[in-house]
Order: C-alpha cells, then structure tokens, then sequence
C-alpha cells in the first residue's frame, strides 16, 4: 500500500538523523575524555543541542489509531491511512525545525503547522476515538515552534477548536482532550524556551570571557609599550650622556650612570603593577622624569603647571600623554627646545608638549596596531570623554595638545 511506503520513507528519514545525532553525540564524549585527559575543566554544555528526536517519543499517542487502522477496524482504511501518514510527516518536519530559531520563524514551518492543524482536524471529525489524540500532538508542535506573546492567545485558540471537536465525536470526553492540548502546548513551549534562554546565556558569558581576555591583553601590550618605550629611550640616552662624559668629567658620568639605574628599578616596578593592572600614574612624578630625560637629550625642559588639582585616573592619562610626547621628543624630533603645559578650570584640564625640532615626530610612531603610540593614547581620551591632537606647528617643531575632564565618572578603564 502506498500509505505503508510513505511510512518505510519517514523510518529511513529517522534513521538518517539518528545517525547525526549519535555522531555529534560521539563528538562530546571525545571532548569529555580529551578534558579528563588533559586535567582542564570539563565541558559545561550536558552534550549536543536538543533536536527534534526529544519530542518523536510522543507519536505514541497515535498508536491507537494506528492500530484500528491496521487492524482494518478504521472506514476507508486508504483515506485514514494517507491522513496518518500526511501528519506524522507534517509532525516530523515542523518539530525538527523547531530547535533553531531561522527555521522555527521560517514560513515554511508556519503553514506547514497549520496544515498539521488542518489534517487534525479532518481525521478528529472524520474519525473520532482514538483520532481525537492528534489534539495534544499539534498542541505539542504549536508549542515548539510558536513563542513570544501570541503563544498565549494560540494555545487558547486551539484548546477551543480541541474542545469543539472533541464535543461533536466524543461528548464529555473532550475535556480530557481540551486539557491534553492545552497542557502539551504550554508546557512544551515553557521548558523549550528555558532550555534555549540557558544556552543563550551560557553562549553570552562565553562571549563576555573572551572579551574580557582581549581587553586584557590590550591593556597589557598597551602599558608595555608605553612603559618599555619610554624607559628604553631615556636609558639609551642617558647612556649615550654617561659615555660622553667619561672621559672629562667622572663625577657627571656616574651621575647618568646612577640615574640608569634608578630608571631600571623603576621600570621593573611599574611592570609589575602593569602585570597586576594597579598602576596610577602621578603627574608630578612623570614631570620629573621628563625633566631629568629631556636634560640627558640635551633638551631644555621648561614646564608649567596650573589649575585645579585633578584626580588619580586624570593623572594618569596624561602621564600616559607626556611619556609618549616626550619619548618621540628625545627620538625624533632632533629638538634643542621642549615646553611643557599643564593647565585647566574646574571642568577641564589640558596638557601641551610642544619642542622647536625640524625633523617630523610622527603622530603615531611604528606602524603597530591600534593601543600603541598616539594612536592608542587617542582612543584611550576618547573613551575617557577627552581628545588629543598631534601635529606640525606654524611656527616649526611638534606640539602634542590633550584634553580631559578635570573629573569624570569612570576613567579606570580608560587609564588601563
């Protein structure tokens, strides 16, 4: 019979899925073993996502009409069978694509659900009996694939068409129909919308763990580079002083060559606490050290400083500032002269490093990426609500020129 060929078709289907799943199934097991293996954590997710096999178990409930029908106990045996055959396709087909939301939403899965309904009805009418069932079944595929605020007006919906129905073949009986229908429909819908919430949010902390780790890692490459920058250039000046000196003047020789080694320590502390993500720059103590850099270039310093007093992450974006401008100052600028200017009002405070060089700084030095040099500082003021500006003078030379709030909600990260 072609009926029964239709069902050999959907048992080969099934086949075919089961396969799949017990692959990705075999797939878990491994990563589960290699985590034991390996001593790491093991997998949070309890295995592959939930297909449509969750929900194949209850086609058993057709089972009676199934066996009326082979027991040739169903009128029109041809017609009873065609319609069992057409729902259990429909079933298979709108429950499989249930468990991914482009497939759920699709139109497809939409008339395919109300031709399920459709069908369902014609064999509850036609039928009666055990055929009234297929009610709690498209309450069960209505529920899997129909969420958000219209799950409520369809399952009502549908409870009264099972009720409707069922009243006509069955009498009194088509309560415990109306409530099969309506219970599979809510329940179904609750615990797949649960199930896909916990996923979601098991996929947004992942994704916010690997956030965390690249803004991490920017942090980190971004303090090394301006830390070491910095510190590497004032040590290979200082040196170059210290072996300029030596042969006339001792004393000032072991001057640079002490203050190399004050510069060292300090780098090695300033490392640590980029590594633990403590340090907060101080202002008056990076003028200091642009002060004794810019000496050992042979560049007057001349620095001024007003304004309100600021707080620590202020500070320590523009310490970031005036070690970079005052790093490309010793190592492009080919500079005899460099200004430097705090100043401010009780809303905003602004620092400018200008130097009468005649070779071009660049405004952002290497190629690097971006959280390196200028480049990187800029962003970092951005992100603090301030800005930076860096370029050619009308006068000659180089001017680095940044802004800040003197106060601002959050500058922490900004500063990190």
């Amino acid at each position: 019979m072609s009926w029964m060929r239709g069902i050999g078709c959907q048992v080969r289907a099934l086949r075919a899925e089961r396969r799949r799943w017990k692959a990705d199934m075999e797939r878990f097991k491994e990563e589960q073993r290699a985590a034991r293996r390996s001593g790491g954590a093991m997998p949070e997710n309890p295995g592959p996502p939930p297909t449509g096999f969750a929900l194949l178990p209850w086609l058993l409930l057709g089972m009676g009409a199934f066996s009326n029908l082979f027991q040739g106990r169903t009128p029109q045996p041809w017609i009873g069978g065609l319609g069992l055959l057409v729902f259990n396709s429909l079933y298979i087909y709108v429950t499989f694509r249930a468990f991914t939301k482009e497939t759920r939403e699709a139109r497809s899965t939409r008339v395919a659900l109300v031709l399920m309904g459709v069908v369902t009805c014609g064999l509850a009418l036609g039928y009666g009996g055990s055929w009234l069932y297929f009610f709690p079944l498209l309450g069960l595929a209505t529920g899997a694939v129909v969420r958000g605020p219209w799950l409520g007006r369809i399952g009502l919906g549908l409870t009264a068409l099972a009720a409707a129905v069922s009243v006509v073949r069955a009498g009194w009986d088509a309560v415990n129909v109306a409530y099969g229908t309506f219970l599979s429909t809510m329940v179904t819908a609750a615990i797949l919308s649960l199930s896909e919430a916990v996923r979601e949010l098991r996929a947004a902390r992942e994704e916010l763990a690997r956030r965390a780790v690249e803004k991490e890692r920017l942090r980190f490459s971004r303090d090394l580079h301006d830390l070491l920058g910095h510190t590497l250039s004032v040590i290979v000046v200082k040196s170059e002083a210290a072996r300029r000196l030596a042969p006339r003047d001792l004393d000032a020789a072991l001057t640079q060559v002490t203050d190399i080694e004050s510069v060292g320590r300090q780098a090695l502390t300033e490392i640590r606490e980029a590594v633990t993500g403590y340090r907060e720059g101080s202002l008056a103590t990076e003028l200091d050290g642009a002060r004794s850099a810019l000496s050992a270039a042979r560049v007057e310093p001349v620095v001024r400083r007003s304004g309100p007093p600021l707080v620590p992450q202020t500070e320590a974006l523009l310490g970031w500032v005036l070690r970079e401008a005052v790093t490309n100052v010793v190592r492009h600028s080919d500079a005899t002269r460099c200004e430097i200017t705090v100043d401010g009002n009780a809303d905003r405070v602004r620092l400018t490093v200008s130097d009468n060089g005649t070779d071009a700084s660049p405004a952002d030095p290497g190629p690097g990426v971006g959280g390196t040099g200028l480049k990187g500082l800029t962003e970092r003021l951005a992100a603090a609500g301030g800005s930076l500006r860096a370029g050619r003078t009308p006068r000659g030379g180089f001017e680095v020129r940044a802004e800040l709030p003197v106060e601002a909600a959050d500058l922490t990260e900004a500063s990190v």
